[in-house]
Order: C-alpha cells, then structure tokens, then sequence
C-alpha cells in the first residue's frame, strides 16, 4: 500500500523559515509530478508548489522567490524549503503524488502538517 508522510511542521515567528518532507513508501513502480498543496482554516486547499520528475517546478504567485520545492528521485521524497514566512502562509500543508504502482496510476495524497506563522 502506498503512503505519503510528511514531516517538519511548526510554529515560527515572521520572517521565519521551515522545511517541510514527504517521503512515499510501499509499492511504487514510479513517481511523477510530486506537489505540496495547503488549506487555511475556512478556506478551500490551494496549489503552493510542483515538480516533474524531470524537476521542472512551478509556484504560486503569493509564494514565487520565498519557497523552493525539490525531489530526491532515489529515496522518494519531496522537499519544500519555505524561507520569509508571513502570517499568511499558516494552514496545513499536504504532499501529493502521482504514483504508479504496477496495478495502479493515481494521485495519493499524504495526511498534512500544521505551519503556523505568528506575526
């Protein structure tokens, strides 16, 4: 069975940084587009970040030169360094993958970690 766990939430000041991981274990014939999405309370879960597995990545506007997001092919981990933190990034934040399995292709997604920014 295929899992998504993440790691490295928190509580920060302003101006702060975190790192969040994910890693992807059980049975996994590949991983393509890995992503880390978040959802503030009472709002709908938005994009932050995703990469290829050629490592092309893309970002949201609201996090563009604050956050970086990078993938470790070998061990099956996503990574997203967030730096300049802002009150506004608090929410909980969630990995996803499309993961093939050998049986199946689709999206898994991981059970989220808390960042919060106090101002």
């Amino acid at each position: 069975q295929v899992q998504l766990v993440e790691s490295g939430g928190g509580l920060v000041q302003t101006g702060g940084s975190l790192r969040l991981s994910c890693a992807a274990s059980g049975s996994i014939f590949n991983i393509h587009t890995m992503g880390w999405y978040r959802q503030a309370a009472g709002k709908q879960r938005e994009l932050v970040a995703t990469i290829t597995s050629g490592g092309s990545t893309n970002y949201a506007d609201s996090v563009k030169g604050r956050f970086t997001i990078s993938r470790d092919n070998a061990k099956k981990t996503v990574s997203m360094q967030m730096n300049s933190l802002k009150p506004e990034d608090t929410a909980v934040y969630y990995c996803n993958a499309f993961i093939d399995s050998g049986a199946a292709f689709r999206l898994y997604w991981g059970q989220g970690t808390q960042v919060t920014v106090s101002s």
